[in-house]
Order: C-alpha cells, then sequence, then structure tokens
C-alpha cells in the first residue's frame, strides 16, 4: 500500500510533464504545417505579381523566379491593360455589378432569416425547405428560363437584370447561413425587447443586426467573391459590351491575347487584387460567422 501510494503521484508528474513536452511540439508541428500551405499557396500569387511587371522579352526569356538577375520590370502591361485594352472601364462595371449584388442579397437574407428564426407565419417550415431544396438547382437549368424573362422584360444586357440575377441566386444559401445564425441568438433578448414595446423591424435593426456582423461579413464575403469572379451570369444575360465587367473583358483577351502573359498576367492580378482585399479586411469576421451558421440552428 505504501509504494503503490509513493508511486502513483510520481507516475502523474511522470505523465504531466510528458503531455507538457508534447503539447509545445504539436503546436510547433502545426504552425510549420500552416506555414508550409501559406508558402505553396503564396507561390502561384507572388509569380503572377511578379510577371505582371515584367516585360514580354523578359517573359519569353527567363521564369519569374529569375526577375531579379538582372531586374527588368515596367508598368507598360497594367497601362495597355487599363487604358488600349478597356480594361479600366471594366473594373468600374464590375464595381457597378458587384456592390448592388453583394447588399442586395444580403440585406433581404438578413430580413427573410429574421422571419424564419423569430417571427410566427403559417407555412413558415414549408417555405424555409422550399428555400433549402433551391440550393441544389443547378444554376445551368435556369438560363434559359430566366433569360427570355429578361428580354420580354428588357432587363437583359441591363445593370438592374444583374444585379436581380445575382441576388435570386444567391439569396438560398444566404437565407440559410443567416436564419442558422440568428437562430442561436439568446431567446431572452427579443422577449426584454417585445415587453419594452419593440416592433420587429426595430428588434432587427437595434438587436440583432449588431449582433449579426460576423455572419453578415462573413456572407458578405461569400457574395461579394461570388459575383466578382463570375463569368457564366454576365456572359449570359449582359449583351451590352459597355457594361460588361472584367470577367468577361478577359475572356475576351485569352482568344485574342493567348500567347501574349505580359498582358494576361496584368489583368489577371487586377482581377484578383479586390477580392483579395476585401477577404482581408473581414477576415476576423470570417471564421466566426462561418462557424456560428454551421453548429448553431
Amino acid at each position: 500500500m505504501t509504494t503503490t501510494v509513493r508511486t502513483a503521484p510520481r507516475q502523474l508528474v511522470v505523465e504531466k510533464s510528458a503531455q507538457a513536452g508534447f503539447r509545445p511540439s504539436a503546436k510547433l508541428l502545426v504552425h510549420v504545417i500552416l506555414f508550409a500551405l501559406m508558402i505553396v499557396w503564396l507561390i502561384p500569387s507572388v509569380g503572377l505579381l511578379i510577371t505582371s511587371f515584367r516585360p514580354a522579352s523578359a517573359i519569353a526569356d527567363s521564369g519569374w523566379w529569375t526577375a531579379f538577375s538582372p531586374a527588368r520590370f515596367t508598368t507598360e502591361n497594367y497601362r495597355m491593360v487599363l487604358e488600349a485594352q478597356g480594361m479600366g472601364s471594366a473594373f468600374l462595371n464590375s464595381f457597378l455589378i458587384t456592390v448592388p449584388s453583394t447588399l442586395l442579397p444580403v440585406f433581404i437574407a438578413a430580413l427573410a432569416a429574421y422571419a424564419f428564426a423569430w417571427v410566427s407565419f403559417p407555412g413558415r417550415d414549408i417555405v424555409f425547405l422550399i428555400i433549402l431544396v433551391l440550393l441544389v438547382i443547378p444554376i445551368q437549368t435556369t438560363l434559359v428560363p430566366v433569360l427570355r424573362l429578361f428580354n420580354l422584360t428588357g432587363l437583359s444586357g441591363s445593370l438592374p437584370g444583374l444585379w436581380i440575377a445575382h441576388t435570386a441566386y444567391g439569396l438560398p444559401f444566404a437565407v440559410y447561413l443567416l436564419r442558422n445564425f440568428f437562430a442561436g441568438l439568446p431567446k431572452d433578448l427579443f422577449e426584454s425587447a417585445k415587453i419594452d414595446g419593440a416592433s420587429e423591424l426595430r428588434v432587427f435593426f437595434r438587436i440583432v443586426l449588431p449582433l449579426s456582423v460576423p455572419a453578415l461579413a462573413s456572407l458578405a464575403i461569400f457574395q461579394f467573391m461570388w459575383v466578382w469572379n463570375d463569368l457564366l451570369i454576365a456572359l449570359v444575360f449582359m449583351s451590352n459590351p459597355d457594361l460588361q465587367p472584367m470577367t468577361v473583358r478577359m475572356q475576351a483577351l485569352l482568344g485574342t491575347y493567348a500567347t501574349e502573359w505580359d498582358i494576361m498576367s496584368a489583368s489577371a492580378f487586377l482581377s484578383m487584387i479586390v477580392p483579395l482585399m476585401v477577404f482581408f479586411a473581414l477576415q476576423r469576421y470570417f471564421v466566426t460567422g462561418i462557424t456560428a451558421g454551421a453548429v448553431k440552428s
């Protein structure tokens, strides 16, 4: 009995010290793996950035990793893209299409998600189930009927037509994500507000929206990146060449300048820099919003 009592604490101490020694090494391994993944992810982006500033002769002679021996860089590629190839107007068109196509579905989905989470009305669960079913319908199956409808109403080839299309296609996922987040908010807040005489809109704007910034930001990131990088919907519904976004204009450049990597690399980096800036600006909300929307119901 005496031996067991004396040795047991020693074993516990040894096990705790072993665990304490293992945890830093495990964390170090995780950080090394994450750092390696970051480097792998950054290499193509860095290569594209360097290539976009190299003249065509340098690109043809050597790879981007030899760009600094000797260093040959120019901003002529971006000037040609923004001025000669019309990418400047397409860049502005992308903003005119993406910003409203992000704000509209986020706002409408927030209103709908609040109703599905906290407002009782007949057929609420059935309507929400129909919205979930819309998530599995391929967008390609709706292009022809929606295009015919837009042609009849005069929306084809216009910015409002693209706003409506992107809003409609993005609403099912947006409602699903925000509804799950809203349903996890404390019920006591809503009961207290109702006791104080607050209306549904007042509760929505004063309580729900301030508490839902992470979910709204994560949804805005998804919607912004999807609309900014969209080619299919813009190619189908935007027949006006003066209002086409960067993705459509780049597709035309690819057909004309397939071998001119200086032009293509400058266009590609110009198109990806804005989504990267949006993501890094809102990244602190991204994980919180997605995690909450995934596990709460």
